[in-house]
């Protein structure tokens, strides 16, 4: 029986056109993804088909094509698919390749699980890991073998290995999530005190490498790793700042968002996201030198609507600007509310402008939650 490969530290990207109009696009992004993970790439094989192969995703001449290009090497490098693999293609491919695969979900986890810094972070990547691992269990493996009955009442053809893995897969996903739900009531607790002071929360969200890390160290003077990288860091941060015109504002930097950011993902730190769900006002940082900006804005947009934080107020933080030309500068709707704010987090341009747009909303946000608590009393009462 095949054994699964151990990969090294070089790789072979492959991407497919299925007339996808962003193709490009997404795999100068796996690229990216394979660099933030430590990965030398060697070279990137394209193709194009109407639709994947049913046993091989891409077709017996085009894998054929990826066997030569891994021959090439004396170090056998992975094979990263820029698509989602199912675990028969997965196993089929390896057979063929003699090199590890791994799809572009197996790349994010394993990113996060070399970022992850906090308990609870940690938590959470083991908990995508094991989901994603639960719906990979098949009969492709040696050991996936019935195991030998016992005597007397345990006697018969016993528990597969397959129906065992399962079972204990389960127990530790359930015991994961019993651990997370165990910090979200400590958030839960915290919020409410930070309620009841009548603290502003603020929350970060973005694009990974957008320059949320970089735009919250400049507005906390805090030490939060920022480099330039997808997904340099993965743990929710969360600092105090005074600011005279409206007191205490509490800022939290979460995690970057990706587009096909697999749902294992988003279901694991929903935990972590719902700091965005809770906020105030949500500041939303866009990568001004971009050119694929919009499509990152709707992506970020889309993951907010599925954690339930789309109707949060939000402000478009435009960074970047050292590097496409533009000046610091406010952009007000047709209301008169700051919709968007100029910036640059590296050189600290505008960064006085992001603070009158956080005094402004707390200004506006105040006396409707000074009513909602009247409102609250006057009940009780």
């Amino acid at each position: 029986m095949f054994d699964r490969p151990s990969g090294g530290g070089a790789a072979i990207l492959v991407g497919l056109d299925f007339n996808d109009l962003d193709y490009e696009e997404s795999l100068e992004e796996l690229k990216l993804l394979a660099e933030s993970a430590g990965l030398d790439v060697r070279t990137v094989i394209r193709g194009r088909r109407a639709k994947p192969d049913a046993a091989l995703f891409a077709g017996v001449g085009k894998v054929e094509e990826i066997a030569l290009a891994c021959q090439a090497y004396e170090d056998k490098p992975l094979v990263i698919f820029n698509h989602e693999l199912t675990a028969a293609q997965q196993r089929n491919l390896e057979q063929r390749l003699q090199c590890r695969v791994l799809d572009r979900t197996n790349l994010i986890l394993d990113i996060f699980a070399q970022r992850a810094r906090s308990h609870e972070g940690k938590l959470q990547v083991e908990l995508a890991q094991m989901e994603y691992l639960s719906t990979r269990l098949i009969r492709g493996w040696t050991h996936l073998e019935r195991q030998k009955g016992g005597i007397g009442v345990r006697g018969g053809p016993g528990e597969k290995q397959l129906e065992m893995d399962r079972r204990m897969l389960r127990e530790r996903v359930k015991l994961l999530k019993d651990k997370l739900a165990k910090f979200r009531r400590q958030r839960d607790i915290q919020r409410r005190a930070r309620q009841r002071a009548n603290v502003f929360s603020v929350s970060l969200v973005g694009y990974t490498n957008a320059g949320k890390s970089t735009l919250f160290n400049q507005l906390t003077h805090a030490q939060a790793y920022a480099a330039d990288q997808l997904f340099a860091t993965l743990d929710t941060t969360t600092r105090k700042v005074f600011l005279p015109e409206c007191g205490e504002v509490v800022l939290s930097d979460t995690v970057g968002f990706i587009k096909q950011l697999p749902h294992t993902l988003v279901a694991a730190f929903r935990a972590t996201l719902e700091e965005a769900v809770q906020a105030d006002l949500v500041l939303h940082v866009v990568d001004g030198a971009s050119t694929n900006r919009d499509v990152q804005v709707i992506e970020v947009n889309k993951v907010l609507a599925e954690i339930d934080a789309a109707g949060i107020p939000q402000v478009e933080i435009f960074n970047k600007i050292d590097l496409n030309g533009m000046e610091p500068g406010l952009e007000r709707d047709e209301y008169g509310r700051i919709r968007r704010v100029r910036v640059s987090a590296l050189t600290g341009e505008g960064m006085d402008l992001i603070r009158v747009a956080l005094v402004e909303h707390a200004a506006l946000l105040r006396p409707s939650r000074a009513s909602s608590e009247s409102a609250t009393t006057n009940l009780g009462n």
